[in-house]
């Protein structure tokens, strides 16, 4: 699927460790500003896999923030190590 790039890779290291399930609200400091419309769009994506994986969530409106983040191609493993090597740089606080 494809996404609108993330704001940065501190938001979505503390996104993807904060919230075992996302919402809108989430969703837009992840991406940024995006409409109801493209939210609806992602979550439906997500709410398939979840189907999938048989993993539920506790909410109506929110998704598994492991398997959204799967569905959106965002590697927090790969994250993480980009962020190292940017505190290693000097240019992440």
């Amino acid at each position: 699927m494809k996404v609108k790039p993330i704001t940065s890779i501190d938001t979505a290291l503390r996104i993807y460790y904060s919230y075992p399930e996302i919402g809108n609200s989430e969703m837009r400091e992840l991406f940024g500003s995006i409409g109801n419309s493209t939210a609806a769009k992602y979550k439906e994506a997500v709410k398939q896999e979840q189907v999938n994986q048989n993993v539920k969530t506790m909410q109506y409106h929110t998704v598994n923030t492991r398997v959204a983040y799967q569905v959106w191609g965002i590697d927090v493993d790969d994250l993480e190590k980009r962020r190292k090597h940017l505190k290693r740089l000097g240019l992440a606080g």
